[in-house]
């Protein structure tokens, strides 16, 4: 029996608003590190975006070598492997590969060829239990770029299907001649992906949609049966795919607003000696809170304090440990000065404001009869287009003012 980590979309050296999220990054990956101690597993698989940017900071990069030499000191045998996601640079994760090897830590930025074929040898590794036994073997494959899939093909699709067919089908040749050598059976195989899976719930405004060619999302069929478990990146929420052995993750902490409610945390999958896989999500506690202001719905500007009173923050918290607050506030008329008003009752209390939308009443009016724009007076489109941005008649000293810089025009 063989246990393994699967986690994902780290996103090392996000920022939120221009606020850091390394107190957060810190405070998951320790207990991502706390979990794979406490389940004693022989792999650590880390599905792409690593990082999030392609040029990440000293910060971030010091962040991630400080949890590869926790993980290796709190699993010993365990296999650890990274492979680029759609944020990563490939190359900063492919040139220190000698430097990870010493630590047993695999790390791939992109397809392995040679002649021109896919090449499964740098990709792939064998698992290995507590006693040294060969439990399953990981095919790491990264996200992939153009220039990784294979050509003549009618789409993108086709191509990743067609990069994953060769990957798995050079995969099982070489453990079959491994094994041939005394190694019982043929080992449960397992593959990563940094992709968008049809099928995937995504989180609105936080995951580009990825696929080269134009195309969405690839089948979860590009999966073949004979694979015990996939582990996958890119989108953020927990969740399985097409089968429970295609699998989600889901990142670190929350990337977005649309993430708040979100269980972050790692999968922990339990091979048996079987075959039989089994998959448990491991939620982690948050230690930054993220919150809707209010939950649902909206606040005038009068009861904004006072909400922001109920929320019973402690001032004495460092600034780290404030929580990211996105307000939704309801406005009946003109808009200006509110994000003075906001910022000014915000500034009383330890919280980190990172959005506001506002919204307004719905006016419930007749579709007007079209016009030729000769036929319109410039000052009745001024008061059409103030009610529509304001929700309100202009006041007599807004026609006014549009009067004066009319005239002046």
């Amino acid at each position: 029996m063989i246990r393994l980590l699967h986690t994902a979309d780290w996103h090392l050296g996000a920022t939120l608003q221009g606020w850091s999220r390394e107190a957060e990054h810190r405070a998951a990956l320790a207990q991502l590190v706390a979990i794979a101690k406490e389940r004693a597993v022989d792999a650590i698989i880390v599905a792409g975006d690593v990082f999030d940017s392609l040029n990440p900071s000293a910060d971030a990069q010091r962040l991630l070598y400080d949890t590869l030499r926790d993980l290796r000191a709190a699993c010993p045998h365990a296999r650890i492997a990274l492979v680029a996601g759609n944020h990563d640079p490939a190359g900063r994760l492919e040139a220190p590969r000698a430097l990870f090897e010493m630590a047993d830590v695999m790390s791939i930025g992109a397809f392995a060829r040679r002649d021109g074929v896919f090449d499964a040898r740098p990709h792939l590794a064998p698992i290995r239990d507590a006693q040294g036994r060969v439990g399953a073997y990981l095919l790491a494959l990264p996200y992939p770029r153009a220039a990784d899939l294979p050509v003549g093909c009618e789409s993108a699709v086709g191509a990743v299907r067609e990069a994953y067919r060769q990957a798995v089908d050079s995969a099982r040749r070489e453990i079959g001649q491994g094994e041939s050598g005394g190694e019982s059976g043929m080992a449960p195989l397992i593959v990563t992906g940094h992709l968008h899976v049809a099928g995937g719930l995504e989180s609105e405004g936080a995951e580009r949609r990825i696929l080269v060619g134009g195309e969405h999302a690839v089948p979860p069929e590009i999966f073949s049966a004979d694979i015990a478990y996939v582990a996958l990146g890119h989108l953020h929420r927990p969740q399985s795919v097409g089968r429970d052995t295609i699998r989600y993750s889901g990142s670190l902490i929350p990337m977005s607003k649309t993430e708040i409610d979100y269980a972050h945390g790692v999968s922990i999958v339990v091979i048996d000696d079987a075959g039989a896989v089994a998959v448990e999500h491991a939620p982690f506690s948050r230690s930054v809170r993220h919150l809707r202001t209010p939950a649902t719905g909206a606040l005038s500007i009068a009861e904004l304090e006072p909400a922001l009173q109920a929320l019973d923050l402690d001032p004495t918290d460092p600034i780290e440990n404030w929580p990211f607050v996105h307000l939704a506030i309801r406005v009946e008329g003109p808009a200006v000065g509110l994000k003075a008003e906001v910022d000014a009752i915000c500034e009383k209390f330890p919280l980190r404001v990172v959005s506001m939308t506002v919204e307004r009443p719905q006016a419930h009016t007749p579709a007007p009869t079209p016009l030729r724009l000769a036929e319109r007076k410039p000052v009745d489109l001024f008061r059409e287009a103030f009610e529509q941005t304001h929700g309100v008649a202009p006041t007599d000293d807004h026609l006014g003012c549009f009067e004066r810089l009319l005239h002046e025009a």
